[in-house]
Protein backbone atom coordinates (compact mmCIF):
# COMPACT_ATOMS: atom_id res chain seq x y z
CA UNK A 1 0.00 0.00 0.00
CA UNK A 2 0.96 3.35 -1.07
CA UNK A 3 2.22 5.99 1.69
CA UNK A 4 1.88 9.07 -0.86
CA UNK A 5 0.69 11.15 2.12
CA UNK A 6 2.16 14.86 1.50
CA UNK A 7 4.25 16.28 4.41
CA UNK A 8 2.98 19.86 4.45
CA UNK A 9 -0.37 21.40 4.22
CA UNK A 10 -1.82 21.83 0.30
CA UNK A 11 -2.06 25.44 1.13
CA UNK A 12 1.67 25.60 0.73
CA UNK A 13 2.93 24.53 -3.14
CA UNK A 14 6.65 23.72 -2.24
CA UNK A 15 5.62 21.22 1.00
CA UNK A 16 2.62 19.56 -1.17
CA UNK A 17 4.71 17.53 -3.70
CA UNK A 18 7.04 16.65 -0.71
CA UNK A 19 6.03 12.53 0.15
CA UNK A 20 7.52 9.92 2.30
CA UNK A 21 7.40 7.70 -1.03
CA UNK A 22 10.12 10.24 -2.44
CA UNK A 23 12.37 9.84 0.69
CA UNK A 24 11.32 5.54 0.55
CA UNK A 25 12.72 5.81 -3.30
CA UNK A 26 16.02 8.15 -2.28
CA UNK A 27 16.75 5.63 0.68
CA UNK A 28 17.12 3.11 -2.34
CA UNK A 29 18.64 5.47 -4.97
CA UNK A 30 21.44 5.73 -1.97
CA UNK A 31 22.26 2.44 -1.71
CA UNK A 32 25.55 1.55 -2.52
CA UNK A 33 26.26 5.23 -2.65
CA UNK A 34 26.15 6.64 0.58
CA UNK A 35 28.16 4.75 3.81
CA UNK A 36 25.64 3.34 6.94
CA UNK A 37 26.28 5.44 9.40
CA UNK A 38 24.51 2.93 12.01
CA UNK A 39 23.12 4.91 15.08
CA UNK A 40 24.78 4.05 18.32
CA UNK A 41 23.80 4.36 21.79
CA UNK A 42 26.39 6.23 24.28
CA UNK A 43 26.86 4.41 27.40
CA UNK A 44 28.91 7.42 28.70
CA UNK A 45 26.27 10.49 27.49
CA UNK A 46 23.18 8.57 28.93
CA UNK A 47 24.78 7.87 32.49
CA UNK A 48 26.13 11.56 32.07
CA UNK A 49 22.17 13.00 30.91
CA UNK A 50 20.02 10.49 32.88
CA UNK A 51 18.65 9.70 29.95
CA UNK A 52 18.83 7.20 26.56
CA UNK A 53 21.15 8.80 24.12
CA UNK A 54 21.84 7.56 20.96
CA UNK A 55 24.24 9.45 18.44
CA UNK A 56 23.90 9.35 14.65
CA UNK A 57 27.52 9.63 13.38
CA UNK A 58 26.94 11.29 9.54
CA UNK A 59 30.65 13.23 10.57
CA UNK A 60 31.49 9.38 9.48
CA UNK A 61 30.02 9.78 6.12
CA UNK A 62 31.53 10.50 2.83
CA UNK A 63 32.68 13.57 2.14
CA UNK A 64 32.95 13.65 5.85
CA UNK A 65 29.03 14.87 6.00
CA UNK A 66 25.52 14.55 5.82
CA UNK A 67 25.51 16.92 2.41
CA UNK A 68 26.03 13.83 0.35
CA UNK A 69 22.32 12.36 0.65
CA UNK A 70 20.93 15.61 -0.68
CA UNK A 71 23.34 16.18 -3.73
CA UNK A 72 23.86 12.88 -5.13
CA UNK A 73 19.58 12.60 -4.57
CA UNK A 74 18.94 16.24 -6.58
CA UNK A 75 22.19 15.43 -9.40
CA UNK A 76 20.85 11.89 -10.24
CA UNK A 77 18.20 13.13 -12.37
CA UNK A 78 20.45 15.82 -14.25
CA UNK A 79 22.29 12.64 -16.12
CA UNK A 80 26.12 12.34 -17.01
CA UNK A 81 27.75 14.99 -18.82
CA UNK A 82 25.54 17.53 -16.97
CA UNK A 83 27.31 20.77 -15.64
CA UNK A 84 26.42 21.48 -11.75
CA UNK A 85 27.64 24.66 -9.46
CA UNK A 86 27.07 25.50 -5.94
CA UNK A 87 28.32 27.90 -3.26
CA UNK A 88 29.94 26.69 0.18
CA UNK A 89 31.45 26.97 2.72
CA UNK A 90 33.09 23.21 2.66
CA UNK A 91 30.58 20.36 3.22
CA UNK A 92 27.84 20.84 0.72
CA UNK A 93 30.89 22.03 -2.21
CA UNK A 94 32.80 18.43 -1.00
CA UNK A 95 28.90 16.47 -1.29
CA UNK A 96 28.03 18.16 -4.80
CA UNK A 97 31.82 17.53 -5.96
CA UNK A 98 31.33 13.89 -5.12
CA UNK A 99 27.92 13.52 -6.74
CA UNK A 100 29.18 14.83 -9.80
CA UNK A 101 32.37 12.48 -9.53
CA UNK A 102 29.98 9.67 -9.29
CA UNK A 103 27.61 10.63 -11.71
CA UNK A 104 30.34 11.60 -14.67
CA UNK A 105 28.81 15.21 -14.20
CA UNK A 106 31.29 18.74 -14.00
CA UNK A 107 31.06 20.55 -10.94
CA UNK A 108 32.60 24.18 -10.23
CA UNK A 109 32.23 25.23 -6.83
CA UNK A 110 32.00 29.20 -5.28
CA UNK A 111 33.85 28.83 -2.44
CA UNK A 112 34.51 31.66 0.59
CA UNK A 113 38.39 33.22 0.39
CA UNK A 114 38.44 31.83 4.08
CA UNK A 115 37.00 28.84 3.47
CA UNK A 116 39.08 25.89 5.45
CA UNK A 117 42.08 24.43 3.47
CA UNK A 118 41.41 21.22 3.98
CA UNK A 119 37.80 21.72 2.88
CA UNK A 120 38.68 23.62 -0.28
CA UNK A 121 41.75 20.83 -0.79
CA UNK A 122 39.06 17.62 -0.69
CA UNK A 123 36.44 19.13 -3.04
CA UNK A 124 39.48 19.89 -5.52
CA UNK A 125 40.28 16.44 -4.78
CA UNK A 126 36.67 15.45 -6.07
CA UNK A 127 37.45 16.74 -9.37
CA UNK A 128 35.53 20.31 -8.70
CA UNK A 129 36.53 23.37 -9.86
CA UNK A 130 36.87 25.49 -7.33
CA UNK A 131 36.71 29.46 -7.32
CA UNK A 132 37.56 31.72 -4.58
CA UNK A 133 37.06 35.24 -3.67
CA UNK A 134 33.36 35.76 -1.72
CA UNK A 135 33.73 37.00 1.82
CA UNK A 136 30.65 34.69 2.72
CA UNK A 137 28.97 31.95 1.84
CA UNK A 138 25.75 33.79 0.47
CA UNK A 139 27.97 35.78 -1.86
CA UNK A 140 29.36 32.10 -2.89
CA UNK A 141 25.42 31.29 -3.48
CA UNK A 142 25.09 34.62 -5.65
CA UNK A 143 27.41 33.97 -7.37
CA UNK A 144 26.61 30.10 -8.21
CA UNK A 145 23.28 31.23 -9.27
CA UNK A 146 25.16 34.43 -11.81
CA UNK A 147 27.39 31.29 -12.76
CA UNK A 148 24.67 28.49 -13.76
CA UNK A 149 23.09 31.37 -16.09
CA UNK A 150 25.34 32.80 -17.82
CA UNK A 151 26.97 29.06 -19.04
CA UNK A 152 23.70 26.86 -18.74
CA UNK A 153 24.71 25.34 -15.67
CA UNK A 154 22.43 23.73 -13.18
CA UNK A 155 22.52 25.27 -9.56
CA UNK A 156 22.75 22.86 -6.89
CA UNK A 157 21.17 24.68 -3.93
CA UNK A 158 22.24 23.64 0.16
CA UNK A 159 18.69 23.36 0.92
CA UNK A 160 16.31 25.09 -1.17
CA UNK A 161 15.11 22.54 -3.32
CA UNK A 162 12.91 19.60 -3.01
CA UNK A 163 15.25 16.96 -3.91
CA UNK A 164 17.79 18.45 -1.35
CA UNK A 165 15.25 17.74 1.36
CA UNK A 166 14.02 14.53 0.46
CA UNK A 167 17.53 13.18 0.44
CA UNK A 168 18.49 14.21 3.77
CA UNK A 169 15.09 13.13 5.18
CA UNK A 170 16.29 9.86 4.55
CA UNK A 171 18.36 9.73 7.90
CA UNK A 172 15.07 10.55 9.39
CA UNK A 173 14.02 6.75 8.20
CA UNK A 174 16.83 5.44 9.45
CA UNK A 175 16.55 6.80 12.66
CA UNK A 176 13.19 5.26 12.70
CA UNK A 177 14.94 1.88 12.11
CA UNK A 178 17.95 2.27 14.35
CA UNK A 179 16.74 3.96 17.27
CA UNK A 180 14.71 1.65 20.04
CA UNK A 181 11.64 3.52 21.47
CA UNK A 182 12.68 6.64 19.52
CA UNK A 183 11.43 9.58 21.46
CA UNK A 184 12.73 12.61 20.22
CA UNK A 185 15.57 13.65 17.17
CA UNK A 186 17.52 16.61 18.52
CA UNK A 187 18.62 18.50 14.60
CA UNK A 188 20.77 21.05 13.59
CA UNK A 189 19.49 24.07 11.23
CA UNK A 190 21.20 26.27 9.34
CA UNK A 191 19.20 26.88 6.53
CA UNK A 192 17.21 24.04 7.36
CA UNK A 193 17.29 21.25 4.80
CA UNK A 194 18.20 18.33 6.86
CA UNK A 195 15.94 19.12 9.65
CA UNK A 196 13.07 19.83 7.27
CA UNK A 197 13.92 16.24 5.62
CA UNK A 198 14.11 14.76 8.94
CA UNK A 199 10.94 16.03 10.40
CA UNK A 200 8.80 15.38 7.29
CA UNK A 201 9.91 11.88 7.33
CA UNK A 202 10.02 10.72 10.85
CA UNK A 203 6.60 13.02 11.74
CA UNK A 204 4.81 10.27 8.70
CA UNK A 205 5.69 7.48 9.96
CA UNK A 206 5.85 8.09 14.14
CA UNK A 207 4.16 11.30 14.84
CA UNK A 208 4.55 10.72 18.25
CA UNK A 209 8.16 11.49 17.89
CA UNK A 210 9.32 14.99 19.24
CA UNK A 211 11.71 17.13 16.70
CA UNK A 212 13.96 19.50 18.19
CA UNK A 213 15.85 21.81 16.07
CA UNK A 214 18.94 23.58 17.15
CA UNK A 215 20.83 26.95 16.36
CA UNK A 216 23.64 28.74 16.75
CA UNK A 217 22.62 32.09 19.00
CA UNK A 218 24.96 33.77 16.37
CA UNK A 219 22.98 32.61 13.44
CA UNK A 220 19.49 32.39 14.79
CA UNK A 221 17.69 33.18 11.44
CA UNK A 222 14.82 29.67 12.11
CA UNK A 223 14.06 31.53 15.59
CA UNK A 224 13.07 34.62 14.23
CA UNK A 225 11.75 33.48 11.15
CA UNK A 226 9.06 31.19 13.06
CA UNK A 227 8.08 34.04 15.48
CA UNK A 228 7.63 36.56 12.45
CA UNK A 229 5.42 33.83 10.40
CA UNK A 230 7.95 34.23 7.29
CA UNK A 231 11.53 33.52 6.53
CA UNK A 232 13.92 36.68 7.72
CA UNK A 233 17.33 37.25 7.87
CA UNK A 234 20.33 37.67 9.91
CA UNK A 235 23.67 38.96 9.87
CA UNK A 236 25.28 35.22 11.13
CA UNK A 237 28.14 35.49 13.80
CA UNK A 238 29.11 32.27 14.83
CA UNK A 239 31.62 29.50 15.30
CA UNK A 240 29.54 27.23 13.64
CA UNK A 241 29.67 27.97 10.08
CA UNK A 242 28.37 24.86 8.74
CA UNK A 243 24.98 26.13 9.99
CA UNK A 244 25.67 30.34 9.74
CA UNK A 245 22.87 31.24 7.09
CA UNK A 246 21.46 34.42 6.91
CA UNK A 247 18.10 33.25 5.92
CA UNK A 248 16.22 29.49 5.66
CA UNK A 249 14.24 29.50 2.44
CA UNK A 250 10.60 29.59 1.83
CA UNK A 251 10.33 25.38 1.41
CA UNK A 252 12.52 24.68 4.74
CA UNK A 253 10.95 27.33 6.57
CA UNK A 254 7.38 25.49 5.80
CA UNK A 255 8.59 22.05 6.85
CA UNK A 256 9.65 23.15 9.97
CA UNK A 257 7.27 25.42 10.92
CA UNK A 258 4.45 22.50 10.15
CA UNK A 259 6.79 19.72 11.37
CA UNK A 260 9.30 20.67 14.25
CA UNK A 261 8.20 20.88 17.73
CA UNK A 262 10.37 23.13 19.35
CA UNK A 263 13.70 25.39 18.19
CA UNK A 264 16.65 26.27 20.39
CA UNK A 265 19.40 28.28 20.37
CA UNK A 266 22.66 27.24 22.08
CA UNK A 267 26.07 29.55 22.68
CA UNK A 268 29.54 29.02 21.12
CA UNK A 269 30.87 28.50 24.69
CA UNK A 270 28.06 25.29 24.64
CA UNK A 271 29.32 24.16 21.18
CA UNK A 272 32.66 24.10 22.27
CA UNK A 273 31.82 22.03 25.22
CA UNK A 274 29.99 19.34 23.60
CA UNK A 275 33.14 19.56 21.11
CA UNK A 276 35.28 18.92 23.68
CA UNK A 277 32.83 15.87 25.40
CA UNK A 278 32.48 14.20 21.81
CA UNK A 279 36.21 14.01 21.74
CA UNK A 280 36.48 12.64 25.38
CA UNK A 281 33.50 10.44 25.73
CA UNK A 282 32.85 9.58 22.08
CA UNK A 283 36.18 9.76 20.89
CA UNK A 284 34.17 11.79 17.77
CA UNK A 285 36.19 14.53 15.92
CA UNK A 286 32.70 16.47 15.06
CA UNK A 287 32.98 20.29 13.92
CA UNK A 288 30.49 22.94 15.48
CA UNK A 289 27.86 22.75 13.36
CA UNK A 290 27.20 18.67 14.14
CA UNK A 291 28.19 19.20 18.21
CA UNK A 292 25.39 21.64 18.16
CA UNK A 293 22.34 19.51 18.75
CA UNK A 294 24.59 17.88 21.77
CA UNK A 295 25.22 21.23 23.07
CA UNK A 296 21.43 21.74 23.24
CA UNK A 297 21.25 18.63 25.39
CA UNK A 298 23.70 19.27 27.60
CA UNK A 299 22.85 22.93 28.84
CA UNK A 300 19.75 21.14 30.54
CA UNK A 301 17.19 23.62 29.02
CA UNK A 302 15.19 21.05 26.94
CA UNK A 303 12.04 19.64 28.77
CA UNK A 304 12.19 15.90 29.96
CA UNK A 305 10.77 13.39 27.11
CA UNK A 306 10.07 10.09 27.15
CA UNK A 307 11.71 7.36 24.84
CA UNK A 308 15.54 7.61 23.49
CA UNK A 309 16.93 10.50 22.04
CA UNK A 310 18.56 10.79 19.06
CA UNK A 311 21.14 13.21 18.49
CA UNK A 312 22.10 13.76 14.60
CA UNK A 313 25.89 14.29 14.86
CA UNK A 314 26.01 16.23 10.97
CA UNK A 315 29.68 17.08 10.09
CA UNK A 316 33.10 16.55 11.03
CA UNK A 317 35.17 18.86 8.81
CA UNK A 318 37.03 20.92 10.69
CA UNK A 319 40.42 22.62 10.19
CA UNK A 320 43.17 21.11 12.33
CA UNK A 321 44.10 24.77 13.55
CA UNK A 322 40.49 25.63 14.21
CA UNK A 323 39.87 22.38 16.50
CA UNK A 324 42.66 22.83 18.51
CA UNK A 325 41.55 26.63 19.37
CA UNK A 326 38.07 25.29 19.50
CA UNK A 327 39.31 22.69 21.84
CA UNK A 328 41.10 25.26 23.85
CA UNK A 329 37.72 27.47 24.34
CA UNK A 330 35.73 23.88 25.38
CA UNK A 331 38.59 23.53 27.76
CA UNK A 332 38.31 27.27 29.51
CA UNK A 333 34.72 27.18 29.08
CA UNK A 334 33.94 23.36 31.36
CA UNK A 335 36.69 25.04 33.92
CA UNK A 336 39.53 22.74 32.80
CA UNK A 337 41.71 25.36 33.38
CA UNK A 338 42.76 28.33 35.48
CA UNK A 339 44.77 31.55 34.47
CA UNK A 340 45.32 33.55 37.89
CA UNK A 341 47.71 36.89 38.16
CA UNK A 342 49.51 36.38 41.26
CA UNK A 343 51.03 39.56 42.71
CA UNK A 344 54.43 39.02 45.13
CA UNK A 345 57.34 40.66 46.46
CA UNK A 346 60.15 41.05 43.79
CA UNK A 347 62.95 38.99 45.94
CA UNK A 348 64.71 35.61 45.39
CA UNK A 349 62.58 32.92 46.08
CA UNK A 350 59.33 34.37 45.04
CA UNK A 351 58.59 32.48 42.14
CA UNK A 352 59.83 28.98 44.09
CA UNK A 353 57.37 29.95 47.18
CA UNK A 354 54.73 29.91 45.02
CA UNK A 355 55.38 26.92 42.98
CA UNK A 356 56.07 24.57 46.25
CA UNK A 357 52.21 25.44 46.88
CA UNK A 358 50.66 25.17 43.92
CA UNK A 359 52.92 21.50 43.74
CA UNK A 360 51.09 20.81 47.49
CA UNK A 361 47.80 21.57 46.39
CA UNK A 362 48.30 18.91 43.69
CA UNK A 363 48.31 21.49 40.57
CA UNK A 364 49.82 21.15 37.14
CA UNK A 365 51.32 23.90 36.07
CA UNK A 366 50.78 25.14 32.19
CA UNK A 367 52.49 27.85 31.68
CA UNK A 368 53.96 30.99 33.83
CA UNK A 369 54.92 34.53 32.78
CA UNK A 370 57.23 36.69 35.40
CA UNK A 371 56.46 40.67 34.45
CA UNK A 372 58.48 43.58 36.13
CA UNK A 373 58.37 45.58 33.52
CA UNK A 374 55.00 47.05 31.88
CA UNK A 375 52.93 46.59 34.54
CA UNK A 376 51.33 48.67 36.94
CA UNK A 377 53.31 47.56 40.20
CA UNK A 378 55.68 49.59 43.18
CA UNK A 379 59.31 49.10 42.38
CA UNK A 380 59.59 46.31 45.22
CA UNK A 381 56.83 43.29 43.64
CA UNK A 382 56.18 41.40 40.72
CA UNK A 383 53.87 40.23 38.52
CA UNK A 384 53.35 36.60 37.60
CA UNK A 385 50.60 35.32 35.51
CA UNK A 386 50.25 31.22 35.81
CA UNK A 387 48.23 28.84 34.20
CA UNK A 388 47.19 25.24 35.92
CA UNK A 389 44.84 22.93 35.03
CA UNK A 390 41.63 22.50 37.20
CA UNK A 391 38.84 19.87 37.02
CA UNK A 392 35.83 21.99 36.76
CA UNK A 393 34.48 25.85 37.74
CA UNK A 394 33.90 24.70 41.27
CA UNK A 395 37.57 23.57 41.41
CA UNK A 396 38.71 26.87 40.06
CA UNK A 397 36.94 29.04 42.58
CA UNK A 398 38.37 26.79 45.21
CA UNK A 399 42.02 26.80 44.14
CA UNK A 400 41.59 30.67 43.99
CA UNK A 401 39.65 30.86 47.70
CA UNK A 402 42.88 28.25 49.32
CA UNK A 403 45.57 30.45 47.60
CA UNK A 404 44.42 33.44 48.86
CA UNK A 405 44.26 31.65 52.47
CA UNK A 406 47.64 31.41 52.14
CA UNK A 407 48.30 34.64 51.99
CA UNK A 408 49.05 35.16 48.40
CA UNK A 409 47.11 37.91 46.57
CA UNK A 410 46.07 36.74 43.26
CA UNK A 411 43.20 37.93 40.83
CA UNK A 412 41.35 35.53 38.83
CA UNK A 413 42.39 36.50 34.43
CA UNK A 414 39.93 33.77 32.84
Amino acid sequence: MSDERPVGPAAHAPTASFSIDRVDAARRLLRGVIRATPSVRSDSLSRKLSRDVWLKPEFRQRTGSFKIRGAYTMQSALGPGAAVVAGSAGNHAQGVALAASLLGQRATIFMPVNASLPKVQATRSYGAEVILGSDTVDDCLDSARSFAAEHGATFVPPFDHPDIVVGQATIGLELIDEVPDLGSVLVAIGGGGLCAGVATAVKVRRPDVRIIGVVAEGAASMVESLAAGEPRAVEPRTIADGIALKAPAQLTFELIRDHVDEVVAVSDEAISRAMLLLVERAKAVVEPAGAAPLAALLDGSLRAMGGATAVILGGGNVDPLLLSKLIEHGLSAAGRYLVFRAVMTDRPGSLASLSETLAEMGLNVLDVEHHRTGVRLPFSQVEMQVTVETRDHDHRASVLAELTGRGFHVDLVE
